[in-house]
This record gives C-alpha cells, sequence and structure tokens, in this order.
C-alpha cells in the first residue's frame, strides 16, 4: 500500500489547521486561519464566510488575498482528499499549495504597513515548506517519497 497520498493529506490537513497570518496590535493578537479570524480582546472567531459577506464594504484591499488563499487550499485539500480515495495529480495540488502560501504575503505586508502592527505569515512557510517537502519529490517520481 502506498501510503505517499496519506501522508500528503495529512499535511495538508495540518497545513490547514496552523495560523496562516499571526497578527500582533499591541497587546491583542489576531489569528488568521484557513477557517477564520480569531481575535483575543473580545475572545472571538469569524468565519470566512461571514467575513467576507457581512464585512465586504469595509474590507482593507490587502485582507482580500487571504480569500483566494482560501479557495486555492479548498482545492488542493480536495484535490489531496481525491489523491486518498481515488487519483490525484501532485502538480495541481502542489500549484494550489503554493499559491495559497504566496496569497498570504500580502496580507502579511499589508499588516505591517499599519502603525504599531506586527504580522508573521506563518501558514506561508508551511504551505511552501510542505509543497518542498512532500509534493516535489512526488513530482519528481522520487522512490522515496516522503
Amino acid at each position: 500500500m502506498d501510503r505517499g497520498p496519506r501522508r500528503r493529506l495529512i499535511t495538508v490537513v495540518v497545513a490547514g489547521l496552523v495560523p496562516w497570518t499571526v497578527v500582533l496590535i499591541g497587546a491583542e493578537l489576531t489569528l488568521v486561519f484557513s477557517f477564520g479570524l480569531f481575535n483575543t480582546n473580545p475572545p472571538e472567531l469569524l468565519s470566512v464566510y461571514s467575513y467576507f459577506v457581512r464585512f465586504t464594504e469595509t474590507l482593507p484591499q490587502f485582507i482580500e488575498s487571504w480569500g483566494s488563499g482560501v479557495l486555492l487550499y479548498a482545492f488542493a485539500l480536495t484535490s489531496a482528499i481525491g489523491g486518498v480515495t481515488w487519483r490525484e495529480d501532485v502538480r495541481l495540488t502542489a500549484l494550489a499549495l503554493t499559491g495559497a502560501g504566496l496569497t498570504q504575503f500580502p496580507v502579511f505586508l499589508g499588516f505591517n504597513r499599519r502603525l504599531n502592527y506586527v504580522a508573521v505569515p506563518v501558514g506561508s512557510f508551511v504551505l511552501l515548506t510542505v509543497v518542498w517537502w512532500y509534493y516535489l519529490p512526488a513530482i519528481r517520481g522520487d522512490s522515496t517519497t516522503r
């Protein structure tokens, strides 16, 4: 049994659960996840759907790339699930994960341009590492796929 697709799926799921961007605003913390925003003051989890449907008038332009990243991540997750249940084109999954990782850089830069904001693109590094570690060997056809 080839355990490569299952391992890749697990890493894709984990990459969606880590905060994609960590934003520190003074003593307050905001975590940008693939599924929503978590604010510490007051403690609140706002789903991606609610954020983009309820607050579309007041969105800063840079945050819109987060939504694009969520869509690309959803595509990659669906593709990785397909790898376990049927077939997966690892090139498409890797491309979608790379795109999702790159979409967090405008979010990171947009927050860091604001006074007293410090943002770290954790998810970008995680997503791109998953592509490098798990998908590039599969694309190259290495027999030692991790």
